[in-house]
C-alpha cells in the first residue's frame, strides 16, 4: 500500500492530485457558504415541521441552523474521503476509515456526544433561537444552535458556548402557559369577612376588567393565623410575562373596591 503512495507521487502526478484535492475542498467551501439556502430548501421539501401546522419563525431558525452545520459537515468528510481516494484503492479506504471511525469514537466521546445531540435537535423541539432558557445553570437567551454547540447570551452581556453533549436539563421560560401575579394584603379582623365576601365576588368580575388575567383568583391565607390583622394572598394568573405588570393593577383594583365598602388596609 504505502509502495504505491510513494509510486504515485513520484510519478510526478502530484500536481495533479493536487489540482483534484484543491477543486474538491473549493467545492466544500461553496457548499458551507451556501449552506443556509440549502438548508432552507431542505427544509421547504422535506416538511420537517409537518404538513398541518405552519412553522414558527424561532423554529424555522433553529432548524436552518442545525440543517446548515450537518450540511457543511458532510461537504468537508466528502471533500476528505475523495482526497484520499485519490491515493489508496476502494478496500484499503474502507478499512482506514473503519480504524479511523473507531479510533475517534474512543478518543473522542464528548466531540461525538455533542454531534449525536446536535442531531436529536433537529426533531426535538426542545428551544429554539431567541429564546429565554436555562442551562446547565446558565441563563440566557439563545443565539445559534448548530450540530456540536449552543450559544447563550446572559442579561450581563457574556456569552456562553454549552457543548450539545452537556445539554441533560432545559427550563424554558418563553414557553410557560402563565406568569404568577400574586399579591398580599393585611385586613383588619373586624372586616375580614366582608372583605373575603367583596374578594371573592371581585375575582370572578376581574377577568373581564383585566383581560391579561386568564382566570379568577384563589384566596389564602399563608400564615392560618388570626389576630388583630390578617394577611390574605390572592393566587393570580397572568398571561405569560405579563405578572410583573398585573400586579399593580390588581392592586389598584382591589384597593378601590374595598375602599368603596369602607374597608381600610392595615398598615
Amino acid at each position: 500500500m504505502w509502495e504505491n503512495l510513494v509510486t504515485i507521487w513520484t510519478a510526478e502526478t502530484w500536481w495533479r492530485d493536487l489540482l483534484h484535492i484543491s477543486v474538491y475542498f473549493v467545492l466544500a467551501y461553496l457548499v458551507y457558504r451556501m449552506s443556509g439556502r440549502i438548508a432552507q430548501r431542505v427544509l421547504r421539501l422535506g416538511g420537517l415541521a409537518g404538513k398541518r401546522r405552519e412553522m414558527r419563525q424561532e423554529r424555522q431558525k433553529t432548524l436552518v441552523s442545525l440543517v446548515a452545520s450537518a450540511v457543511t459537515f458532510l461537504a468537508v468528510v466528502t471533500a476528505v474521503l475523495l482526497s484520499l481516494s485519490l491515493f489508496f484503492d476502494g478496500e484499503t479506504l474502507i478499512w482506514l476509515v473503519g480504524l479511523f471511525t473507531a479510533a475517534f469514537g474512543l478518543g473522542a466521546r464528548p466531540l461525538v456526544s455533542d454531534y449525536l445531540t446536535g442531531v436529536g435537535f433537529l426533531f426535538e423541539d426542545t428551544f429554539d433561537v431567541g429564546e429565554k432558557v436555562d442551562i446547565l445553570g446558565n441563563e440566557g437567551v439563545v443565539e445559534t444552535v448548530n450540530l456540536r454547540t449552543t450559544t447563550l447570551r446572559a442579561p450581563s452581556g457574556e456569552l456562553f458556548v454549552v457543548p450539545n453533549g452537556e445539554i441533560r436539563i432545559v427550563r424554558n421560560f418563553s414557553r410557560g402557559r402563565f406568569s404568577p401575579a400574586t399579591i398580599s394584603l393585611k385586613i383588619n379582623a373586624e372586616d375580614l369577612s366582608r372583605a373575603l365576601t367583596i374578594l371573592e365576588e371581585l375575582s370572578k368580575e376581574a377577568p373581564l376588567l383585566l383581560p391579561n388575567l386568564l382566570e379568577p383568583w384563589q384566596i389564602i391565607s399563608e400564615s392560618g393565623s388570626i389576630g388583630q390583622q390578617t394577611e390574605l394572598t390572592l393566587l393570580a394568573k397572568a398571561k405569560y410575562a405579563m405578572g410583573a405588570e398585573m400586579r399593580p393593577k390588581l392592586l389598584a383594583l382591589v384597593h378601590e373596591r374595598l375602599n368603596e365598602a369602607g374597608i381600610h388596609l392595615a398598615d
